[in-house]
């Protein structure tokens, strides 16, 4: 990381840091600000953590959630804190359209900004990065960091919950390709602190609700869609159906894998009809680039095989686009 000696001499006295993630912010966004929020606290330095926007309750038992603050809910005290921040974390994002207007807060912060992510095309408006696309997880570059600050010691229970937490979620339990051995090293090195890994994933993946569970079995006996042609699947979600099961951020969290359970699907899509906007969540095997189709068609990103986008078009009109988009890369897709 360019710049690592400057920020740890920056460092050296205490700091007002502000720690923010991208919106509707996941396990590895949240787990790695809750875990440099922790750092920070035990460095002596003055942390708060701010989420553009709510985000689910699985992820409430983290340790430091009380402490977060929701950009939605408190902009201008928010704008206050932006004001006195003398260094600025933007954790799991490169784009500052990602966190709202609070953007352009940031954007125009005297602040030193220091961005930590690890996906496609950074925008550049930070002063310095660690930044590395092949990484699995934001919470591996966040580990990263603390140790070229040279503090892997200071990595305690609750650092170490965050950033289990981060890469547990965002490498799909460890089953994705950029998982390398380095990432099972780090994770080894979060268990020694004693921090106890069943009972992160006891609370990440088996907290369902009975309607959220219902919601689901609807879901895959119902609106699960295979398109044999394209080696693909998807998912679609009507607003009308969201209220009917009471499902909440985060709820859809994990559904969009069920399409990648078959082992004739090589892409795989979840399409859900928001109040203002249709978003997708995609995923893939292999070498399928679904975050090419995301860019392309659907004004997002990610990786190769997770992605993200938003459509403005209605949910049928987003299930055509989708399928449109498969079928210019049904070549590739049959012969994956």
């Amino acid at each position: 990381m360019q710049g690592i000696e400057e920020i740890k001499e920056f460092l050296q006295e205490p700091r007002k840091v502000f720690i923010t993630m991208h919106r509707k912010p996941d396990g590895d966004a949240l787990g790695s600000a809750l875990a440099l929020y922790h750092y920070f606290l035990a460095k002596g330095h003055d942390p708060i953590v701010v989420s553009p926007t709510d985000y689910g309750v699985y992820l409430h038992w983290l340790p430091g959630n009380p402490s977060v603050l929701i950009w939605e809910e408190r902009k201008k005290d928010i704008q206050k804190l932006i004001d006195k921040a003398e260094i600025i974390f933007c954790l799991d994002f490169n784009n500052l359209g990602r966190i709202e207007d609070m953007g352009e807060y940031i954007r125009t912060s005297s602040a030193m900004k220091v961005m930590i992510d690890h996906h496609m095309e950074p925008e550049g408006f930070e002063d310095y990065r660690l930044w590395n696309p092949l990484a699995c997880a934001t919470a591996e570059l966040v580990y990263k960091f603390i140790t070229l600050l040279g503090d892997e010691k200071m990595i305690d229970k609750n650092i170490a919950i965050g950033l289990y937490t981060g890469i547990m979620t965002d490498s799909g339990s460890f089953q994705y390709s950029n998982v390398s051995p380095e990432v099972h090293r780090i994770t080894a090195r979060l268990m020694e602190t004693g921090m106890d890994h069943t009972m992160i994933h006891r609370n990440i993946y088996d907290t369902m609700k009975e309607s959220q569970i219902r919601f689901f079995g609807h879901c895959l006996k119902n609106k699960l869609v295979v398109l044999p042609q394209y080696r693909a699947a998807y998912i679609s979600v009507t607003r009308e159906e969201l209220k009917e099961y009471n499902i909440l951020t985060g709820d859809t969290e994990g559904l969009v894998n069920y399409t990648m359970s078959m082992s004739e699907a090589v892409v795989g899509a979840l399409i859900v009809d928001r109040e203002r906007v249709v978003k997708l969540s995609l995923r893939s095997k292999g070498s399928f680039p679904v975050n090419e189709i995301a860019k392309k068609y659907f004004e997002g990103g990610g990786h190769v095989n997770a992605a993200g986008g938003t459509s403005y078009l209605d949910l049928q009109g987003t299930i055509d686009k989708f399928i449109e988009a498969l079928k210019e890369y049904e070549l590739l897709l049959l012969n994956i």
